[in-house]
């Protein structure tokens, strides 16, 4: 478990395992569906050394790791169990979500799981095309023929892969799912509209359909299901809603076998007859209506698309067009959606190397490396985070250089084939029925375009001057670790005081840390930070919190209080407990801890201030819970930490 101690972190700074509902990844990111995302601890994950960024789009808290990405997937799995956790998603019904995100959750999840054989399989049989048009070998030989099984093997029977994850994704039976998609493809079906058909559907239409067979006299429209994706999807949503209904009816000790069996007995024949004609109709319409719009304007749609490619991967939105390319394979044989943001790593390359070669910095010229080799092979994201959106420039002079490649593609009219590999891997995608021909070759002229243009936009304007040697962002980076302000909120309402008039040797002298006071009029204490509990004493009198940055404060309402055994004070948090900056943590009656003879004036202190440290006490005040009570400034320079009251 290599990746165990990050997979632990991850978890914990996403709200901890309850708050996830599910996890999947893709090619580059960790994709959570968390409960609350207000729970997790961006910033915090957003400084981790293994971690490239967090996005938030489409319902689903994004974590982008980078290549690696399912070594720390399975470590994730592991440490924190969601494998047997799935049937927290049994029921998302109410969760409020828009429709858009609702659809790129779905998508994403049907289809992630599959990208990496399918790009593998795809790769298979693209290299397999450029084998056979260089005349290494015929389509009748054993080589060819065995590639092109291995190759062909995900995408025909594509409804069987697409039955287990959306079956998954819908919280059903997996293999009821795979079942229902296998029965799609069997290939008996396939032989049965041979000969005269018994009568003709909707004739005159473009929805006729000869008839071959009957379903207890009911006539069932033979359609073409391998390689398809619509029906299959569709199908397994219904059945899912069977099955929970089949669930819920039928007893428990013949429920293991009777509610596949009718789930399936149901489904098929209803998919056949009914979801899988008007899906595949649903298919065609969505492929010749995407065909159309490019006819109208191929130029028009490769600029847009190669254009806006990295920004629709960013948010998460590019799984829009993911099964509208993946269902023009199955309708047209081919597409030009893949085809024309095929080029767009290729321009992250050559901006990221033009940025590593101009730089005078030695960090980004390190990052640079591995950042360029990543994106040549189709995997932009460490790129993108990493260098050319901090630096912003590049990442603008990307966006133009990779829709100048989509608009080459469009007026060459490239096409992908096939599903197969990401950056220069997906070359053979573009190799057709008829070989290498121009389509071919302007895919090629446009991934070549992009890293040359990349390349020198990068070196001659990725920068405000020639001699400016990091961005704004940098510069900020930079006087960070020079001054780190750090804000503590006021846990209590009532009075500011000086620590050093606290009527106690231990708190007044700084003995116990520097911080501040306050004599409070209303007996509730706040967090004054996120973090978690990190002590609490029995009597409740007093309270530890260790805050995301790793501030220790130690709160002790009163003085002398713990006299009091408790009395007077109710906590609502335990150690260890999770909290949240302005969350309730203790209550405590001030009235009965003055008759009792106590002073309720609150000891407020830093604990763990390593380096020299000092107070400045300029102004003092009425604060209200949850305002600015004290801000820490680390100055890593000076070597001096320092506390500051309210106004400063």
């Amino acid at each position: 478990m290599k990746y165990e101690e990050l997979a632990k972190d991850i978890i914990e700074h996403v709200g901890g395992k309850e708050n996830v509902k599910s996890v999947v990844h893709c090619v580059t990111r960790l994709r959570f569906k968390l409960k609350d995302e207000e729970k997790a601890h961006t910033e915090i994950l957003e400084g981790m050394d293994d971690v490239v960024t967090v996005m938030r789009s489409g319902g689903q808290y994004q974590v982008v790791i980078g290549n690696h990405v399912p070594d720390v997937y399975k470590a994730v799995q592991h440490v924190g169990g969601f494998e047997s956790q799935e049937e927290q998603e049994e029921d998302d019904e109410g969760e409020k979500q828009s429709i858009f995100n609702k659809f790129v959750d779905i998508i994403s999840g049907i289809f992630a799981p599959t990208l990496g054989v399918l790009a593998a399989t795809g790769m298979i049989k693209g290299f397999n095309a450029l084998f056979l048009s260089l005349g290494l070998y015929p389509d009748t030989s054993g080589i060819y023929n065995i590639l092109q099984a291995v190759g062909d093997s995900l995408f025909y029977f594509f409804p069987v892969f697409l039955g287990l994850t959306a079956m998954k994704k819908f919280n059903g039976n997996q293999f009821v799912g795979m079942a229902i998609g296998a029965a799609l493809v069997y290939p008996a079906m396939s032989n049965l509209d041979a000969g005269d058909p018994l009568y003709t559907l909707f004739t005159g239409t473009m929805f006729e359909s000869p008839v071959h067979i009957t379903f207890l006299g009911i006539p069932v429209i033979l359609m073409t299901y391998s390689s398809s994706v619509i029906p299959i999807i569709l199908a397994t949503f219904v059945a899912s809603k069977l099955e929970k209904w089949l669930t819920k009816v039928i007893p428990d000790v013949v429920k293991t076998f009777l509610v596949p069996f009718f789930t399936l007995l149901i489904i098929v024949p209803l998919t056949f007859i009914v979801i899988g004609p008007i899906a595949t109709w649903l298919g065609l319409f969505l492929g010749n209506a995407s065909n159309w719009i490019f006819e109208v304007s191929p130029l028009i749609a490769g600029i847009i698309l190669g254009g806006l490619w990295q920004v629709f991967v960013m948010f998460g939105l590019h799984w829009g067009f993911v099964p509208i390319g993946i269902n023009n394979l199955a309708v047209a044989g081919s597409d030009y959606i893949l085809a024309y943001i095929s080029a767009t790593s290729l321009a992250t390359t050559g901006v990221v190397l033009g940025v590593m070669v101009k730089t005078k910095q030695q960090k980004i010229k390190t990052l640079s490396i591995p950042a360029a080799i990543s994106s040549l092979f189709g995997v932009s994201e460490p790129a993108i985070y990493g260098i050319t959106l901090p630096l912003k420039r590049p990442f603008i002079l990307t966006l133009i250089t990779s829709a100048v490649g989509g608009g080459i593609m469009a007026l060459m009219n490239t096409k992908v084939y096939m599903m197969g590999g990401l950056g220069i891997f997906g070359i053979p995608s573009k190799i057709g029925p008829d070989g290498l021909d121009i389509g071919f070759w302007g895919g090629i002229v446009a991934m070549v375009a992009n890293l040359i243009l990349g390349f020198i936009l990068a070196y001659f304007f990725g920068w405000k001057k020639e001699s400016e040697e990091m961005s704004n962002t940098e510069e900020e980076t930079k006087d960070n670790t020079h001054n780190d302000y750090q804000e503590i909120a006021s846990p209590l309402t009532g009075k500011v005081i000086l620590l050093s008039d606290v009527e106690d040797a231990a708190f007044s002298s700084g003995a116990l840390g520097k911080g501040l006071a306050i004599d409070p009029t209303e007996g509730k204490l706040v967090a004054p930070v996120t973090g978690r509990i990190s002590a609490i004493f029995p009597t409740n009198h007093a309270i530890g919190i260790t805050d995301e940055q790793g501030t220790e404060i130690l709160i002790h309402i009163g003085l002398d209080t713990v006299q009091l055994e408790g009395e007077f004070f109710e906590a609502h948090v335990a150690q260890e407990d999770k909290v949240e900056k302005g969350q309730v943590l203790i209550d405590f009656d001030i009235d009965q801890i003055k008759k009792a003879g106590f002073s309720v004036t609150t000891p407020i202190v830093i604990t763990n201030l390593e380096r020299q440290s000092e107070i400045n006490t300029a102004e003092l005040q009425h604060l209200n819970q949850g305002e600015k009570l004290m801000t820490i400034v680390h100055q890593s320079v000076s070597g001096a930490d320092k506390l500051v009251s309210p106004k400063n």
